[in-house]
């Protein structure tokens, strides 16, 4: 281990174990595994851990390959999911993504990390049902030692640099492979590529009645614009990220559409009237655009993000008429990064 890692010495118990790291706020209060010299090495595998992905914050300290890999030690991750982890870290760490807002900010955003490519498949990254919930090693690991990392090298800790209000279920672990094979339009991206985007807990959109394209995305367009959702008031870059159930996807492929199309729908029918948006939620913010403050038609319908590309479509789940929607925070866009190692050898 590189100069400067702290070692502590404890009874040899996990109880014992689990206190001092809770005492100390190492973890986020779930069991860890103890992240000895030998296992942090072996996560390592071979990379040189002084090697720095960038400052994080709010702390702004860094993001070293050997404090990273200790956090997916404690996190339960097996070596092969660590360059996952790394690509995710770096992605974060893209000012586009402006890490420091999704610390700091009162909404309850977490950052969901989405696998692409035969290296999610390789090493058991879950897309299928169930996805966004327990039960699966490699999803809850990786989102886990992301969550640590945010805490322990970003020091995000909840109430103190973490100011979210309520927090969210996904601060503990937000993380899924897409169901590439149940995709009609093939994966979000080509290869081994990792996309953070910062987002609420999935909203659960219900529709075992409609046949048609048209009959589910209207379903899934009245689901993404509500006056408490954050999507559109920061219009400069607001984003929405559909999680089609594979069954959903299928109905709507059949009927013709592309992804692009699904796209260009939800853009242009995922909106409220002025009026509506008049009556609370951000009415009224200083960062609403001077464009939509301007707008004086009570009837308009302002669009919730700036193009149809802001709108990412991915397929993951398994059966079942159910799809999500998960929307951002709307200071933050998705960055991606292809999963590598940086820092191995010369």
């Amino acid at each position: 281990m590189t100069a400067g890692a702290r070692e502590l010495e404890v009874e040899d118990a996990p109880e014992a174990l689990l206190e001092a790291f809770v005492e100390r706020e190492w973890c986020d209060g779930l069991p860890i595994v103890p992240p000895t010299e030998d296992r942090v090495r072996t996560m390592l595998g071979g990379a040189d851990g002084r090697f720095s992905l960038g400052a994080m914050p709010p702390l702004w300290r860094e993001a070293r390959l050997e404090t990273l890999a200790i956090n997916a030690v404690m996190a339960g991750c097996r070596p092969e999911y660590f360059p996952v982890i790394v690509a995710a870290v770096e992605a974060m760490l893209d000012p586009a993504f402006n890490l420091y807002g999704v610390q700091a900010t009162t909404h309850p955003v977490a950052p969901l990390t989405i696998v692409n490519g035969p290296y999610a498949r390789e090493i058991g990254l879950h897309g299928g049902s169930g996805c966004f919930g327990p039960g699966f090693r490699v999803n809850a690991t990786i989102g886990r030692a992301i969550r640590l990392i945010l805490m322990n090298v970003g020091g995000g800790w909840p109430g103190r640099h973490d100011m979210a209000t309520q927090g969210s279920p996904a601060k503990f672990s937000y993380c899924l492979a897409e169901n590439e094979a149940a995709s009609p339009w093939g994966p979000l991206h080509e290869g081994d590529v990792v996309t953070v985007y910062g987002g609420e807990a999935p909203h659960n959109i219900n529709d075992h009645g409609s046949t048609t394209a048209s009959g589910i995305l209207t379903t899934v367009a009245h689901t993404a614009v509500t006056l408490g959702s954050n999507v559109g008031w920061y219009f400069s870059q607001s984003q929405l990220l559909l999680v089609l159930g594979p069954e959903h996807a299928q109905t709507i492929a059949t009927d013709g559409l592309t992804r692009a199309d699904v796209q260009r729908f939800v853009y242009e029918h995922a909106r409220l009237p002025l009026r509506t948006l008049k009556l609370g939620g951000m009415w009224g913010m200083q960062d609403w655009p001077a464009w939509m403050t301007a707008l004086r038609d009570d009837d308009a319908l302002p669009p919730r993000v700036p193009s149809p590309e802001d709108v990412f479509v991915v397929v993951a789940g398994g059966p079942g008429k159910h799809s999500s929607v998960v929307p951002n925070c709307c200071f933050s866009r998705a960055a991606s990064r292809p999963i590598r190692l940086p820092g191995r050898g010369a």
